[in-house]
């Protein structure tokens, strides 16, 4: 009956009962117990087929590793702190995964914080990493913890290294990770000028943000590279949501004299205008032609899809944790890193 009840189970080459030790893990690898511990902290310190004896010894005697214990020894956490302004932008989904499966190969976790705008919730992350409860920081917000997005106020005092990603931070002495925005929303502006547009609209992102003034640069750049232009009368407000996209909608639907193009700086915004225009007898491409920017999940499968600016987000991610780890691994990290972007023609754009 004994037998029976074992036969499918694997052998765990003369472990006992007992709980597995690194010793057990290093004997199976044929590696050291030091090589066990750096697969596990630093993989990036061991050979790919040494790591990978190490995960299949793990996998064949059941090691589980102390993270406590690792801590202590350490004084590491092996935990990274994500900022990011609002959770539920699916903008972010992308930059996310980069960031993580970055982080993983190099035996990092991290942990999410969505401050949803909220003041308190800042203060709470704030004391969070003055607590030493993370080694390090992505910030996604655009500013330091305890500054405002102006400048205002007294930067919190920095004792973790950090790094800014997609927003930049002024001022800084941070590694910053982004895109170009000016020159993107400048080629977009240009593109839908060579389609024959002369009325273009711009939806903006909140006034207070450093993307929207430099894609708001780009806008003006756009027009007067084009030789058009620019009319304050067709700039709409947003703040990068579909709710501002509709409001922005409503506002076109509502003009005698309407645009025959609009760019919205972000592809919900997009997605959102197209809604209301749709709902109000208005066609796209063929009355108004629409753009974006991001590319989103969600803007190839709009109807119509949608014209955009591609930023490469998965990219970004990576980008900004391989040069967090540079710093927490004592390397020297760039203080600028710019990924190109790309313009992605779709149905929502047609000629005049």
């Amino acid at each position: 009956m004994d037998d029976i009840g074992h036969k499918d189970r694997p052998e765990r080459e003369g472990i006992s009962a007992r709980a597995a030790r690194i010793q057990d893990v290093a004997k199976l690898a044929d590696v050291s117990t030091a090589t066990v511990s750096r697969a596990l902290a630093t993989p990036e310190r061991v050979s790919p087929e040494a790591r990978a004896r190490v995960l299949e010894a793990i996998a064949k005697t059941g090691y589980v590793p102390n993270p406590a214990a690792r801590t202590l020894r350490s004084q590491k956490t092996y935990m990274v702190l994500v900022v990011l302004p609002d959770l539920a932008n699916t903008f972010f989904s992308k930059i996310l995964r980069g960031i993580e499966e970055t982080l993983f190969e190099a035996g990092y976790g991290m942990i999410i914080s969505d401050l949803d705008g909220s003041p308190e919730k800042e203060a709470h992350f704030a004391a969070f990493t003055a607590a030493g409860r993370v080694d390090g920081a992505i910030l996604l917000n655009g500013h330091l913890f305890g500054q405002t997005r102006e400048g205002e106020g007294h930067p919190a005092r920095i004792t973790i290294p950090l790094v800014a990603l997609c927003e930049s931070i002024p001022g800084a002495d941070i590694p910053q990770i982004e895109i170009d925005n000016r020159a993107a929303a400048s080629r977009m502006t240009q593109h839908l000028a060579s389609m024959g547009h002369r009325k273009i609209a711009y939806v903006s992102g909140p006034a207070s943000n450093i993307l929207e003034r430099e894609r708001f640069l780009g806008f003006k750049d756009g027009l007067t590279a084009s030789g058009l232009p620019f009319d304050p009368g067709l700039v709409i407000p947003g703040d990068y949501t579909i709710e501002t996209g509709v409001m922005a909608g409503q506002d076109i639907v509502a003009r005698a004299d309407r645009p025959t193009a609009v760019f919205c700086t972000s592809d919900e915004m997009a997605i959102g205008l197209m809604r209301t225009l749709f709902s109000a007898g208005l066609r796209v491409p063929e009355d108004i032609s629409v753009a974006g920017f991001d590319d989103i999940e969600f803007a190839a499968v709009a109807e119509p899809s949608l014209t955009t600016i591609r930023q490469p987000r998965r990219e970004l991610g990576q980008a900004a944790a391989s040069a967090l780890i540079d710093l927490l691994q004592g390397r020297p990290s760039p203080k600028r890193i710019r990924l190109e972007t790309e313009l992605v023609i779709r149905d929502s754009v047609a000629p005049l």
